[in-house]
C-alpha cells in the first residue's frame, strides 16, 4: 500500500471529524429546547432533568467506555460506540414527552461517553510527547467545531423541515463516520500506510510498548495525586462548557429576548472562539516550554492558569449592556475553557501509561461530568428565580480554583517519557 506522509495528522483529522459529529448530536437538544418546550410541554426545570439524564449517564460511562476500549482496542471499540450513539440519536425523532426524551438522552450519554477517552488514547498511540498538546488541541477543536456547526445546521433543518429531521440527519452522519473509522483506523504498528521513518519517530518519543501492556489498575489510578491533580480541575472547569452547550440558547431566548433565527445567527460564535482557544492552547504549551525553559508538564499548567484568568470575562456577562456584548464574553469564555480543557487532557496523555490512558481519562471525565451535571441542576433550579448572572459569575471562581489545584498537585512532575531535567515552574523561568 502507498505510504502517506505525516499519517498521524490524518488520523487526528479523522478523530476530529468524529468528535464534530458527536457534538452535533449532543448539542441538537439545547438548540431545539425553546421549540421542544412548547411542542412537548415541559418546564425549564424538567428540561434540566433531561440534560441531567445525559450528563449522569455520560459521567459514569466514561471510565467504562475507556476500559472497554483499552481491552478490545480503539478500532472496534470506537466503531461500536459510534454506531450505537448514532442510532439512539435518530430515535429522538420519535420522542413524545419529556420523560421519553430523558430516557433517550441517557442512552445517548452512555455511548457518546466513548468519544473523549478514545481520542486521548489515539493521541497516546500516535504522537510523541512533544506533539501531544498540539494534537489534542486539534482533536479537542472538534468539540467546539461540532457545537459551532450545530446552530446553523440543526436550526436550518428544524425551520426548513421539522425538529424530527434535525435528529435524524445528525444521527445519520454518525453512522457514515463509524463506517469511515472502521475502514481507515489501525494502530501505528499495524497501519499499512505508515512509513517506517514516521513509525520510528512516534516510538522514539514514547515509553517502550512492552512497558505498557498490563491491564489498567483502576485502584492505582484513583489513588494517585496525578489523577486528582487532573480530575479536580476538570470537575471545576466542566460547568462552564455544560452551561455554554446546553443553556446559551435558553439564556438568549429568555433574558435577551432573541428569536430562533437570531439564535441561529449568533449562538455558534462562542464555539468558533472555543476552536481557536483549544488550538492555541496546544501550540502555547510547547512555546512556553521552549522560551521559558520549563518542562512540558509545567508548560501545560501555565496554560491552564492563563485560561483560568481569561474566564473572568464570562463571569461578567450579567453586566453586559447588550446581547452582543454578552455573546462577545461568551466567546472569550469558550476560548478560555477549551484552552484549559485541551491542556488538562494533554496532562492525562503526559502522565499516564498507554495501557491505562483510556481508563484514566475516562475516570477524570467522570469526575468532570459530575461537576457539569451538578451545576446544570443548579441552573435549572435557580435560573428562573435569580437569573443567570450570578451563575455565570460562579464559573470564573471555579476555574481559578481549579488552576490553583493543578499548580499545587502537578507542578514539576515529569511526563512518563520525559527526563526530569527541566527547570521547576516559577523558579528557572524567573517567576
Amino acid at each position: 500500500m502507498r505510504k502517506i506522509k505525516r499519517l498521524r495528522w490524518w488520523i487526528i483529522a479523522l478523530i476530529c471529524l468524529g468528535t464534530i459529529i458527536n457534538y452535533l448530536a449532543r448539542n441538537s437538544l439545547g438548540l431545539l429546547a425553546p421549540q421542544l418546550k412548547d411542542v412537548l410541554h415541559f418546564s425549564t426545570q424538567q428540561y434540566s432533568y433531561i440534560v441531567a439524564a445525559f450528563q449522569l449517564a455520560y459521567a459514569f460511562m466514561q471510565p467504562v467506555c475507556g476500559y472497554v476500549i483499552d481491552l478490545i482496542g480503539l478500532k472496534l471499540g470506537f466503531t461500536l460506540f459510534a454506531v450505537l450513539w448514532s442510532v439512539i440519536n435518530i430515535l429522538h425523532a420519535g420522542a413524545s414527552s419529556w420523560g421519553m426524551l430523558a430516557v433517550l438522552r441517557g442512552l445517548l450519554g452512555i455511548n457518546e461517553a466513548a468519544a473523549i477517552p478514545s481520542g486521548i488514547k489515539a493521541v497516546g498511540e500516535w504522537f510523541p510527547a512533544r506533539e501531544k498538546s498540539v494534537a489534542i488541541g486539534w482533536f479537542n477543536a472538534g468539540t467546539s467545531l461540532g457545537a459551532m456547526l450545530a446552530p446553523p445546521l440543526v436550526l436550518y433543518l428544524a425551520m426548513r423541515h421539522n425538529w424530527q429531521v434535525a435528529f435524524i440527519v445528525t444521527g445519520g452522519l454518525g453512522l457514515v463516520w463509524a463506517a469511515l473509522w472502521n475502514l481507515c483506523y489501525f494502530p501505528p504498528q499495524k497501519h499499512p500506510a505508515i512509513s517506517q521513518a514516521e513509525l520510528d519517530y512516534i516510538e522514539d518519543g514514547q515509553p517502550p510498548l512492552a512497558a505498557a501492556q498490563a491491564r489498567p489498575a483502576v485502584k492505582t489510578i484513583v489513588a494517585s495525586k496525578v489523577f486528582w491533580g487532573i480530575a479536580l480541575p476538570r470537575f471545576l472547569a466542566e460547568p462552564a462548557w455544560q452551561t455554554f452547550s446546553f443553556w446559551i440558547p435558553l439564556y438568549l431566548s429568555s433574558e435577551r429576548h432573541m428569536s430562533l433565527q437570531q439564535i441561529a445567527i449568533y449562538a455558534w460564535m462562542p464555539f468558533l472562539a472555543a476552536d481557536l482557544g483549544g488550538v492555541l492552547g496546544g501550540y502555547l504549551s510547547p512555546f512556553i516550554a521552549r522560551h521559558c525553559k520549563i518542562s512540558l508538564v509545567n508548560s501545560r499548567i501555565a496554560g491552564v492558569v492563563l485560561g483560568a484568568l481569561c474566564m473572568i470575562g464570562p463571569g461578567c456577562i450579567g453586566l453586559a449592556a447588550t446581547p452582543y456584548v454578552a455573546i462577545a464574553l461568551f466567546c472569550l469564555g469558550g476560548a478560555a475553557h477549551q484552552m484549559i480543557s485541551a491542556l488538562l487532557n494533554t496532562l492525562s496523555a503526559d502522565l499516564f501509561q498507554r495501557n491505562e490512558l483510556g481508563t484514566a481519562n475516562g475516570l477524570t471525565g467522570t469526575v468532570s461530568w459530575i461537576g457539569g451535571l451538578s451545576f446544570s441542576l443548579v441552573v435549572g433550579a435557580l435560573a428562573s428565580r435569580i437569573g443567570y448572572a450570578p451563575l455565570f459569575a460562579c464559573l470564573t471562581a471555579f476555574d481559578l480554583l481549579g488552576a490553583a489545584i493543578a499548580f499545587a498537585l502537578l507542578r514539576n512532575r515529569s511526563a512518563v517519557n520525559e527526563p526530569a531535567t527541566a527547570p521547576a515552574l516559577g523558579v528557572a523561568a524567573g517567576k
